[in-house]
C-alpha cells in the first residue's frame, strides 16, 4: 500500500492537525461537569481524560516518548496513562485550557505525522459521538488519515483489521486492498480501521461483516 501522496505534504498534513485541534477546542467550550465525566468511545477513558491524552501527544517530545515508554516497559496503555495524568488539569477547564495551548504546536512525538493527524481525528470522534457532536473533517484530511491507517499497524492495528478486504470511500478518491467489500464515508473507514465499533453502522458490503467479527473480537480480548 502507498504512502500519503506527494501533495499530502507535512506541512498540509500539520495544517490539517492543528485545524482539527481547533475545531474540537471549539466544540468542548461550553460541556457541562456532566458531559466531561462522560465515557469516550474509547471505553477506558472519559472525554477529559481523551482530552488530556491528545495534550500530553502534542507536549511530549520523541526522547521524552521514548524515555515513557522504556519506564512503562513498552506496555503502551501504561505509558499513555502516565503522561494523560501529567498534562489532566485540576479541573475540566484547565484541562481544555492546557489542551488550548497546544493547538499550534507540533504534530507529534515523531515523524509520522499522518498517524498524529490520525490521533486527532479519531479521538475527535471518539469524543463528540457520545455528547452527540458532529463533525466531518475535509475528505482530504481523513483521506491522509485512511492511506496512512491501510498502510501499516503504526498506533493502531489498522491494516490488521482490514486485511484481506476491499475498501471504498463513498464521499472521495480513497480504496485500498482486494477482497470482500468494505464500503462507506473515509471517516467511518478510518474508525473502522482504529477499532471503533460505532464505525459498523455508517459501513456496507460483505466485509462489513469481517469487520464487525475482528472488532467484537477484539473487545473480548481487551
Amino acid at each position: 500500500m502507498a504512502e500519503p501522496q506527494a501533495s499530502e505534504s507535512r506541512k498540509a498534513l500539520e495544517r490539517a492537525i492543528h485545524v482539527e485541534r481547533l475545531a474540537l477546542a471549539h466544540d468542548l467550550t461550553e460541556l457541562s461537569e456532566a458531559q466531561w465525566a462522560k465515557t469516550s468511545l474509547c471505553e477506558r477513558w472519559t472525554v477529559e481524560e481523551v482530552v488530556a491524552h491528545l495534550t500530553a501527544g502534542a507536549s511530549t517530545r520523541m526522547w521524552r516518548w521514548l524515555l515513557s515508554m522504556l519506564a512503562a516497559r513498552f506496555d503502551p496503555d501504561l505509558h499513555n496513562d502516565r503522561r494523560l495524568a501529567e498534562h489532566r488539569g485540576a479541573t475540566p477547564e484547565e484541562t481544555l485550557r492546557r489542551f488550548r495551548d497546544v493547538v499550534a504546536g507540533p504534530a507529534g512525538p515523531t515523524g509520522h505525522t499522518a498517524a498524529w493527524l490520525g490521533e486527532i481525528v479519531v479521538h475527535s470522534e471518539d469524543i463528540r459521538r457520545p455528547l452527540g457532536l458532529v463533525r466531518t473533517p475535509p475528505v482530504p484530511t481523513t483521506t491522509a488519515v485512511a492511506r496512512f491507517f491501510a498502510s501499516r499497524d503504526f498506533t493502531v492495528p489498522s491494516k490488521t483489521a482490514t486485511a484481506g478486504l476491499r475498501l471504498e470511500a463513498t464521499d472521495g478518491p480513497f480504496t485500498s486492498g482486494s477482497g470482500n467489500l468494505l464500503r462507506g464515508p473515509t471517516l467511518s473507514l478510518v474508525m473502522g480501521m482504529a477499532g471503533r465499533a460505532a464505525a459498523r453502522e455508517d459501513l456496507e458490503g460483505d466485509g462489513a461483516a469481517v469487520l464487525r467479527a475482528r472488532l467484537h473480537a477484539g473487545q473480548k480480548r481487551s
